[in-house]
């Protein structure tokens, strides 16, 4: 068995063990006890890891890491031209399992990983390698997380803000590359939608508390749209407001949108701000109104370098159904930059 196919075969059954964890109420042996551990712990180092959020993530790279999945995914590639290298990554930790699929791409493609975690999300991704190593002991050597300066690497791919960015462009610019800036996500309503399809995209703005780049931080509206369907839809994430962390961000954002004088929409848990920006603090939603649905299509065209995700509905090519902006499929690249290919041409 060659060493690419024993990593396929790794990854078949860590997605084998994450199904059977997230279906089972039992999970009461070794490696189910560990992992029950690690989301703990990664709940103490990042109050926004939640339970519920992070076996989310589980779940859905349990469904995503099966053989056919896999196989489809990477059958479009031609893998046997990968040149062996050591590839840093730098990852992001602002939701669970975040860097996870620059991880699988660099694994499953023939290639090292040398992984500069965040502290906000190492945990999950210690116990992945942890479970992998134990499947198969060729991960020793394939996987090494560094604290200190990054050195003896092939290739980058860093994921940052607009301000890290240029520090990375800086590092890391003169030798293959990719270095992923701020990107938001955005919904354009038609005013049609059924309050079932509303509620679809609570799930979009809602998850992980809206800290993604696949988090809906804005919509926009027809002129005069009314707003009481809206919120009558997404009144069952109300329960959003518990989570102190959230609510903090809520009071706060709320006062400074009250003492600015801005003109706001307030359900109790999310405050709507007319803005032209993209990305809107967290509990807080920007709108904005259109009146020529090809004007706002052309707009969101010329602004595709700023959006990761357009929730719609038959409105333009590319277009992400409402509540299914977290559950990203494998061929889901982050800034639209195909990263298998990547490492295969480096």
């Amino acid at each position: 068995m060659n060493e690419h196919h024993k990593t396929f075969i790794a990854f078949v059954k860590l997605g084998t063990f994450l199904r059977e964890f997230c279906n089972s109420q039992q999970n009461e042996d070794e490696w189910s006890v560990k992992l029950n551990q690690a989301i703990e712990l990664s709940k103490h180092k990042n109050g926004w890891f939640t339970r519920e959020n992070v076996m989310f993530a589980l779940e859905n790279w349990g469904e995503l890491l099966t053989e056919n999945n896999l196989h489809a995914w990477l059958s479009k590639y031609s893998l046997s031209e990968n040149r062996p290298k050591t590839v840093a990554l730098i990852l992001a930790g602002n939701i669970p399992l975040v860097g996870f699929h620059d991880f699988l791409c660099v694994l499953l493609t023939g290639n090292k990983v040398l992984a500069k975690l965040s502290s906000n999300d190492e945990v999950l991704i210690k116990f992945i390698t942890a479970y992998l190593t134990f499947i198969d002991p060729i991960f020793k050597d394939l996987i090494v997380f560094e604290k200190a300066q990054l050195k003896e690497f092939d290739a980058v791919i860093a994921t940052g803000s607009n301000n890290t960015s240029r520090y990375f462009e800086h590092y890391f610019g003169k030798g293959p590359h990719i270095i992923r800036k701020n990107r938001s996500s955005v919904a354009v309503i038609n005013g049609e939608e059924s309050p079932e399809t509303l509620k679809e995209l609570g799930e979009d703005i809602f998850r992980y508390f809206g800290l993604g780049c696949r988090s809906v931080s804005k919509i926009f509206v027809p002129r005069n749209y009314d707003f009481d369907l809206f919120f009558r839809s997404i009144f069952e994430f109300n329960s959003i407001v518990e989570q102190n962390k959230y609510a903090n961000n809520y009071d706060y954002n709320k006062a400074v949108y009250l003492m600015s004088e801005f003109k706001i929409l307030d359900n109790g848990f999310l405050i709507l701000k007319e803005d032209e920006g993209y990305t809107s603090p967290i509990a807080s939603l920007f709108y904005e109104f259109y009146d020529e649905p090809e004007e706002l299509k052309n707009r969101l065209i010329a602004d595709k370098e700023q959006l990761q995700c357009v929730v719609s509905q038959g409105f333009m090519e590319d277009e992400v159904a409402f509540g299914q902006t977290q559950k990203p499929s494998l061929t889901d690249y982050a800034d639209n930059i195909d990263t298998v290919d990547f490492l295969l041409r480096t």
